[in-house]
């Protein structure tokens, strides 16, 4: 089997000091200034090679730049990666040329390889040259600002010294700051008739603390080229032999540039080794025992790009091994050698971020269409007040949200089933028949969920006659107004959200934790052996497991209610329902994840129970009202209106397609009436939580007395930033969903139905064949796997009979994985990974690329053996 490659990092060497040469636009002068900085480099650092790399270049050879560099600044090494004979930008000259057009991976990969190659040839400098402006395409058709992100070099940017210049040098220094590059200084042509550099020089000191420096503009080009060439002789020669008066003053600006430059460096370096260590001394972590995190296990991030973190790898060296700074002028540096490849390693490696950072990443870290539409709404608004207010990326959002949900139910009521009787079986009468109808913005999902019980709690209160408060002063725990939910859900770290939830390992020490309902056993789903199993039945329902052929008939709901799988469950519930009333218990919502509870170990639940679940529940208002009696208002002729009990959908997690849809509502083939999102709703970019809900919720709140208004809302609620980039974020993915991004597998190939009369009913990104291998490791180690959408779950077996959040079994293949793959001829990576408890779980994002997660495999396959061991293996 072919190794995957590594994926590409940061070029960030100790012994080499790498630079990036950006032009503010086309024919700025790019090329003489790298001349200028090699030419100087190569005088005060002689015993250090100085190298010049131009990865892509157009136009005729011989009169290309690593041409120029090589006749001027003698003694440089010179590299062209990918040369085109057509003098047009390069994405129009590799396809007008003969040769294959190389990705934007391999090209990165080119100049990642060439990079780690000087590190053992001494070298000191490292100046990569770009073509064009900015924004000038790659040879795939990319912009260089965003094709050149993963690298994550510091920026040289030449300024432009013509008529409009300013302009553009400020447009591109503020395109490679959106992108996050570090612009370390800006270089520019002195020019008597315009003077942008007076006013740049100016604009970068005072607003961004960012040098400008100039030298004399060049002479003009003439059409001989032997006087062209004696002309740029001569102006070279005055930095290459400077004597007293201008040309001293010349070379002294190229030198302190240098050293700029190298304390840059230097001082990078130097922030990322403490980091660790100041982090420690200052810094609260969540989820975290800080008295059992040693520093050398605290994650040093110093940039994202995709589905990669770039890490610090790499301890710092001894200071006999750091290579000295820059000298001081006018005594020539005494440099120790430089320390070779083979001792001193990348300092940054690539980490693919295992667990999508807390499940919020989905279309990439600084995804630049998610950083573009922040910025618009940053410029557009800031942040404005929106009690009794609008603006438009709230109502667009809005909108989006409530059209998404509407749309992947009639999906799911086209592609067979009636979606259990909750909204219109026909897709001309969805948009008049659509359960939820309103959208309350907020922080992030715990708070969501906060609303959302409010929400319910008000809803049943209002219809049912209810008090006030928990019980109205009667006992806790035996009336008191609570919730119904499954064992083991977790829906958010705030006080409210937490009593929500069963007790257990997150709320059990927590001072006012009072849970404030019940919770129902449930069956889950894995894949064990090879075969998919549902298992874990409640007691009473006379099965203790039962075998599929595939995950698809698993989540074939429809089919398995009609042969009568489901008849069981709704006996369970029924009779769990009927004791719990009789005991004197009195409920206001049914709050469920849908498909998969997350915090609660990553658990899959059987699809049709939490199907069986809700519409017993709705079947039900007879059971939880107090009189026995069914109030006649709660019944509307669209069926949109609540019945039992609050239906609401915890889609914080599972929502907006990390299983693979937009709603996860859709796989039970049943709606909610209050439905709660976060994580993917931004991209991952910045935090907003949405809490749809339907009208008939909603006018339990409406009164001629304002305190029974939801009186909820926090400073920043609908932010104009959060909700702007929410909109691009969803509008993408169903981009990619109605493309049919999705259709091919880890594998590459297209996916296939494993249940021919079943209509995508489930997918993954994962390869099918990779989990049937890991559910058939022994049972002794694997205990269970699965996977849907971009989320895969392995279970490990616990040797010393740990469950839950405390167990231990997950840790040694999380710590394999971030040991990840090292060689002398790959650029070692690792995945960073969480667990829970005896489970380790894996995200993609909806953008990683098929070969990505074939990389990810390869690595998690490599980590299961070797923890396994060898007398286990099969």
């Amino acid at each position: 089997m072919l190794r995957i490659p590594s994926p590409t990092g940061s070029l960030l060497w100790r012994s080499l000091r790498t630079y990036q040469i950006y032009g503010a636009n086309t024919d700025v002068g790019k090329t003489i200034f790298t001349t200028l900085l090699c030419k100087t480099a190569r005088r005060h650092w002689r015993n250090e090679e100085t190298v010049f790399l131009k990865p892509v270049s157009t136009g005729a050879a011989e009169d290309a730049d690593d041409r120029h560099i090589h006749r001027f600044a003698p003694g440089t090494v010179t590299k062209t990666l990918f040369q085109y004979d057509l003098a047009v930008s390069p994405h129009l000259a590799a396809r007008r040329s003969n040769h294959a057009i190389p990705s934007d991976d391999a090209l990165l990969a080119e100049i990642s390889r060439f990079a780690a190659g000087q590190t053992s040839r001494d070298a000191g400098w490292l100046f990569v040259e770009t073509a064009g402006g900015v924004h000038s395409p790659s040879p795939s058709g990319s912009t260089q600002a965003d094709l050149y992100m993963p690298l994550r070099l510091p920026v040289v940017l030449v300024g432009d010294s013509k008529l409009g210049g300013i302009s553009q040098t400020i447009s591109a220094f503020e395109s490679l700051r959106m992108r996050g590059y570090d612009v370390e200084t800006v270089l520019l042509f002195r020019e008597t008739q315009y003077q942008n550099h007076v006013y740049l020089a100016e604009y970068f000191r005072e607003r961004h603390g960012i040098p400008v420096r100039t030298l004399p503009a060049p002479p003009k080009s003439v059409d001989d080229p032997r006087a062209d060439a004696l002309l740029m002789e001569r102006y070279y020669s005055s930095s290459r032999e400077p004597s007293l008066g201008a040309a001293r003053e010349e070379e002294d600006v190229l030198h302190s540039i240098l050293l700029h430059l190298d304390a840059r460096h230097q001082s990078r370096l130097a922030r990322l080794d403490s980091m660790a260590t100041a982090a420690s001394n200052k810094i609260w972590y969540p989820f975290t025992q800080q008295r059992h995190l040693p520093t050398s296990q605290i994650l040093v991030i110093d940039s994202a790009r995709g589905d990669y973190f770039q890490t610090l790898a790499s301890p710092s060296p001894s200071p006999s091994d750091s290579p000295a700074a820059g000298p001081s002028p006018p005594q020539p540096p005494q440099l120790p050698p430089t320390i070779s490849s083979a001792t001193a390693p990348p300092v940054l490696q690539p980490s693919f971020d295992g667990s999508a950072s807390w499940w919020t990443q989905g279309l990439g870290h600084a995804n630049p269409s998610l950083t573009l539409a922040a910025s618009y709404a940053a410029g557009r608004y800031g942040h404005v007040m929106f009690a009794e207010a609008v603006h438009e990326p709230a109502l667009a959002l809005a909108e989006a949200l409530l059209d998404g949900m509407a749309a992947s139910a009639a999906c799911r009521s086209s592609s067979g089933g009636s979606g259990g009787g909750d909204d219109a079986t026909d897709n001309n009468t969805t948009r008049r028949r659509r359960r939820l109808s309103r959208v309350f913005f907020s922080d992030n999902g715990s708070t969501g969920v906060e609303v959302a019980v409010k929400m319910a709690l008000r809803a049943a209160r209002v219809r049912y006659g209810y008090g006030y408060g928990y019980g109205e002063g009667e006992a806790e725990g035996e009336r008191g107004l609570g919730v119904l939910g499954l064992q083991g859900s977790y829906h958010g770290d705030t006080i409210g959200a937490m009593d929500c939830s069963p007790p257990g390992v997150f709320n059990e020490k927590v001072e006012w934790y009072r849970g404030r309902g019940f919770w129902l056993g449930y069956p889950v789903v894995e894949c064990r052996g090879g075969r998919w199993v549902v298992s874990g039945f409640p007691e009473g329902t006379a099965r203790e497991e039962a075998e599929y052929p595939s995950l698809s008939a698993v989540f074939d709901v429809e089919a398995r209610e009609a042969r009568g799988e489901g008849r069981a469950y709704e006996e369970f519930i029924r009779r769990s329902l009927e004791e719990l009333v009789a005991r004197g218990r009195r409920f206001g919502a049914l709050m469920i994840e849908p498909v998969v509870l997350g915090a609660g170990g990553m658990l899959m639940v059987d699809p049709l129970f939490q199907r069986t679940l809700v519409k017993v529940v709705r079947q039900s208002a007879a059971l939880f009202s107090r009189n026995g009696t069914i109030d006649p208002s709660a019944v509307d002729e669209d069926k949109t209106a609540w019945t039992g009990l609050p239906v609401i959908f915890d889609e914080v997690f599972t929502g907006l397609y990390r299983l693979g849809r937009f709603s996860a509502a859709s796989f039970l083939g049943v709606d909610a009436d209050i439905s709660v999102h976060a994580k993917l709703l931004t991209g991952g970019l910045v935090p907003l939580s949405v809490t749809l809900a339907s009208e008939s919720i909603f006018r339990s709140f409406e009164s001629d007395d304002k305190s029974d208004a939801l009186l909820h809302g926090h400073s920043y609620t609908a932010h104009p930033i959060g909700c702007q980039v929410a909109l691009e974020s969803i509008r993408e993915m169903q981009r990619m969903e109605a493309r049919g991004d999705w259709a091919r597998d880890a594998g590459g190939a297209k996916k296939k139905q494993d249940v021919p009369s079943v209509r995508d009913l489930v997918w993954s990104v994962w390869s099918p064949d990779f989990v049937l291998w890991v559910s058939q490791l022994p049972a002794s180690f694997v205990g269970g796997v699965w996977a849907l959408g971009s989320v895969l779950t392995i279970r490990l077996a616990s040797v010393d009979g740990s469950q839950g959040y405390k167990g231990s079994a997950a840790r040694a293949v999380r710590d394999a994985l971030l040991e990840g793959r090292t060689g002398v001829d790959e650029p070692q990576w690792n995945v960073h990974s969480r667990v829970l408890g005896n489970t380790l779980y894996l995200m993609a994002g909806q953008k990683t690329t098929p070969e990505s997660v074939r990389r990810v495999q390869d690595l998690l396959r490599g980590a299961l053996l070797r923890v396994q061991g060898p007398g286990q293996q099969t």
